[in-house]
């Protein structure tokens, strides 16, 4: 705050670098190679069924998976980055021509002993032009070799995840302490252990290192939504990542806490997976997996080129970055939705901040926002990362 009184014109220079670093990691590489969403707070909340259209932000398109499993009757995921969409494009071609040994040693494990052979041969035909082009150079992912051994390991989530598991790993009483945790008999025991190791997973290097716009940016936080909690922390990015933590690891179950056991392993188990690699569900996504389709663009692209009275839209968090950044384009997609909506339409987004005040007025006088099963789900969440939920039901 003192260097934006001093010399303001410095901090705005500083700020247009950072962002040019969140733009040069987010249009160049595979961002998000698991969804930060809790898919079971997400379908309690937006109570999909059969005539259920859903508009949705594509981000690894685990949860796109997710919600085949409430048979809706169609899922348009929608991203400006293709590399996510190539992602989805892959699980949805496994699907279609290998079995659930392949399904889920590629996204289970992380690694296939066969991926060439299984891809060349069988996934690859199935794949659109530019899905092919990116998995045909970077397959590596998922061969199990080298320093990373995971695809879960990759992509720029994935690169910190990687790092997080190496400097873990380095502390061998360390490493174990965290397995104990996902083992507890009890939370008590679980919130214990959690207290005994956390100067040592927070401690000033981590607290420098989560500190740096591009860690935040590594895994998929702008400079705009950095702001919305950073200044309300004294350790600054990292009391934020603390008090996410102390929610996830002394107030909630993790023995099916998926997110932070991939996060920490680099792999699932079959017991602690997502709902699209439980054995029992391959068949039924299989024969559901052609209701998605992927389209690269913005959300307000999307609705411009295919308008419909759809019955739900999942924004995630981007319009955290529209309101910091674009105020038109934010305005313009809720004029989208809204026209492209019918009454009972429900919207699902989060946030960083503790309160969102950037919907116009327009949006308040269009859109109900339900707040007591939306709180509900919130604290429910196995994510923990995100500050609040909306989930607004258009009258």
């Amino acid at each position: 705050m003192l260097l934006k009184a001093i010399n303001p014109g410095k901090v705005d220079k500083l700020n247009e670098l950072r962002d040019w670093v969140f733009r040069q990691v987010h249009t160049k590489n595979l961002v998000y190679n698991t969804c930060w969403e809790d898919p079971r707070c997400d379908r309690e909340l937006l109570e999909f069924d059969a005539d259920s259209e859903i508009v949705m932000i594509t981000s690894a398109g685990c949860n796109a998976l997710d919600y085949l499993l409430d048979d809706p009757r169609q899922i348009n995921c929608v991203d400006v980055n293709p590399r996510q969409n190539a992602l989805l494009q892959l699980k949805l071609a496994t699907f279609k021509t290998g079995d659930f040994a392949d399904l889920f040693a590629l996204f289970g494990k992380g690694a296939h002993r066969d991926v060439k052979a299984l891809y060349q041969e069988k996934i690859r035909p199935e794949l659109p032009e530019f899905a092919q082009r990116y998995w045909d150079k970077n397959l590596n992912f998922f061969n199990g070799k080298g320093i990373r051994k995971s695809f879960y390991h990759y992509g720029t989530s994935g690169t910190f995840a990687w790092l997080t598991h190496q400097y873990l790993k380095a502390q061998r009483n360390l490493y174990d302490k965290v397995q104990q945790m996902f083992e507890a008999e009890n939370i008590e025991r679980q919130s214990a252990i959690y207290y005994e190791i956390e100067r040592k997973l927070l401690n000033k290097l981590i607290e420098w290192v989560i500190n740096r716009h591009v860690t935040m940016s590594l895994v998929g936080v702008p400079r705009s939504q950095q702001e919305l909690f950073i200044d309300k922390y004294e350790r600054g990015a990292l009391g934020y990542v603390q008090e996410s933590l102390r929610k996830v690891f002394t107030k909630m179950d993790l023995h099916d806490n998926y997110f932070w056991r991939l996060y920490l392993n680099g792999s699932y188990t079959e017991a602690c997976s997502p709902s699209y690699l439980k054995r029992e569900n391959f068949d039924t996504l299989r024969n559901r997996a052609s209701k998605i389709n992927t389209n690269t663009c913005t959300i307000s692209q999307f609705l411009r080129e295919n308008p419909k009275a759809y019955s739900h839209y999942i924004l995630l968090d981007h319009q955290d970055w529209l309101a910091a950044n674009n105020r038109p384009a934010l305005e313009e997609e809720w004029l989208l939705i809204l026209q492209n909506s019918r009454p009972g339409t429900r919207i699902l987004l989060r946030s960083a901040a503790e309160q969102i005040d950037f919907f116009p007025d327009f949006v308040l006088d269009a859109v109900e926002f339900e707040r007591e099963k939306t709180l509900e789900m919130h604290e429910q969440d196995r994510v923990g990362t995100y500050a609040s939920v909306y989930m607004g039901i258009v009258k």
